[in-house]
């Protein structure tokens, strides 16, 4: 006897919706241009498979059964998915690619990140988009490891990664400065400036950790000895923060609202505030050019205002 797997092909979902919109086995048999006894022969060996009873045949109508409509509520769904497949696979032999990863690091602002990705969409490429999070060297990580194809608010460009990674392409998306702040009820917000290492020892600091999954990970400005609160993204960092549980560097763009709000407040240090350079990294084919939609990516860090959003529009300014 045939399996479900043999007779649910997209030919008899299609005879099954005839017999279904026709009401009878002999109007589906003309408009599929078959003889009444042959299509009824089909119907059966779906159903003998499935051991259900799809039509009921006790009258005139073929009217179908609850088991028969919810096999034609799934056959219209399977039916959308086989031609949207073959759609996509139309377009991707155009040059899309039918995934793009994008490795975003926690200082790159969500909303003008998610906006790019509202206007990618707009197109109707057939490429899938996959955004994933990283922090410090784990963006630039997931790039070099295969994981991504391109990664935004990298800390390191190809040059750095000459020794380590072959294939990879770089270009600046700008500077990021960063300023040291704590909560209004913390410690630290009333002792006099700058703030020396010695001072900021004795209070715990709030670290994002780096998402890299092997070999060494990067800190940044940590005092030796000093009690750290480690959390996994700059905006988790920046949430600790707000709530007193630490010090520590932020992105200025990141920080501004919530220091001009009062929620914050800025704090002079003996150390030399942080000035990063972040890139923007990808992934060069052995063959050929970036497919349709990392060349679309990358089109748009040719815009200032694209690459100031980037690193300056966070949430609140």
């Amino acid at each position: 006897m045939p399996s479900a797997r043999d007779v649910l092909t997209p030919d008899a979902l299609a005879m099954l919706q005839t017999v279904a919109s026709t009401g009878s086995f002999a109007g589906a048999a003309r408009a599929l241009n078959l003889v009444p006894s042959a299509l009824s022969y089909r119907v059966r060996q779906i159903e003998d498979a499935l051991d259900v009873l799809l039509f009921d045949r006790s009258a005139r109508q073929a009217r179908i059964t609850e088991a028969g409509a919810e096999l034609l509520r799934e056959a219209a769904r399977l039916l959308g998915e086989i031609d949207a497949v073959a759609n996509r696979v139309k377009r991707v032999a155009t040059g899309w690619e039918p995934m793009l990863t994008i490795a975003v690091d926690s200082v790159i602002a969500r909303d003008p990140l998610l906006d790019l990705a509202t206007a990618f969409f707009a197109l109707d490429p057939p490429t899938r988009l996959k955004l994933r999070d990283e922090t410090l060297l784990g963006t630039i990580e997931a790039l070099t490891s295969g994981e991504a194809d391109l990664a935004i608010g990298a800390v390191l460009d190809a040059a750095s990664l000459a020794f380590t990674a072959t294939g990879i392409r770089s270009r600046p998306i700008g500077e990021l400065c960063f300023v040291y702040a704590v909560a209004p009820h913390h410690p630290l917000a009333r002792l006099p400036e700058p703030l020396t290492d010695a001072v900021l020892r004795q209070h715990r600091a709030v670290a994002a950790a780096d998402s890299v999954r092997s070999g060494p990970s990067m800190t940044v400005n940590l005092v030796g000895g000093q009690d750290v609160l480690t959390v996994p993204s700059m905006q988790a960092k920046l949430a600790a923060q707000l709530h007193g549980l630490g010090g520590g560097f932020l992105p200025e763009p990141m920080a501004r609202p919530y220091i001009e709000a009062g929620h914050l407040v800025e704090r002079k240090t003996e150390r030399q505030p942080p000035l990063a350079t972040m890139h923007c990294a990808w992934r060069v084919r052995s063959a050929g050019g970036p497919g349709r939609a990392l060349d679309w990516w990358l089109a748009q860090f040719e815009h200032e205002a694209t690459r100031r959003a980037l690193l300056e529009r966070h949430r609140g300014r």
